[in-house]
């Protein structure tokens, strides 16, 4: 799951958005570091991350990519599944799209914490570029995995993964709607 999903889920299970965007950019243990409502963000931000990796589903999902591609299935993934859930947001939350990320970006930015600085920088960019909502359009995911593929020479193949998304869109699609209720139920539960 990627930005969009993890402040769905944070919002299905009232829990901090600010700490469930954080998972990524924080490491180690993040109490003492942060207040506990976002500690606990980030503690289910990891779950998630964990408990997806993991699901019978996404390994599924996952061999639908050849070796080389495969390696860098996982984020494709990821971002796949913010498209699903941003394609059809209205069956998974009453608020439109738009204004849930309005709703979303005021909560995440009302804090006075001291961020990461990487945070604060692709926080600002998210915002701004209107990312969660572009999710919609599967050409910005092939978008956004060529973007991350510049960061670094080792990240290449990620761009790889695009034509497999397409190709196997429905298929995907469909494993979609069978994971995201197991996400949302496990999420809860933690």
């Amino acid at each position: 799951m990627n930005y969009l999903a993890h402040l769905h889920i944070a919002d299905y299970c009232q829990s901090s958005l600010l700490g469930n965007l954080l998972g990524d950019f924080v490491k180690g243990d993040p109490q003492g570091k942060y207040q506990p409502s976002i500690v606990q963000g980030v503690r289910l931000h990891r779950f998630v991350d964990g408990f997806t990796d993991n699901h019978p589903l996404v390994k599924q999902a996952k061999g639908l990519f050849p070796q080389g591609p495969r390696r860098f299935s996982g984020i494709a993934l990821d971002m796949f599944w913010d498209h699903c859930l941003a394609r059809d947001w209205d069956a998974f939350h009453h608020l439109s799209l738009e204004l849930f990320c309005t709703h979303a970006e005021r909560q995440v930015n009302a804090t006075q914490t001291k961020l990461p600085e990487r945070f604060e920088r692709i926080n600002g960019l998210m915002w701004e570029g209107r990312w969660l909502e572009s999710y919609q359009s599967l050409d910005n995911i092939g978008y956004a995995l060529e973007r991350m593929s510049r960061r670094s020479p080792r990240m290449g193949q990620l761009t790889e993964c695009t034509p497999y998304l397409e190709q196997n869109y429905e298929q995907l699609s469909q494993l979609f709607a069978r994971l995201y209720p197991d996400v949302l139920t496990a999420s809860k539960r933690f």
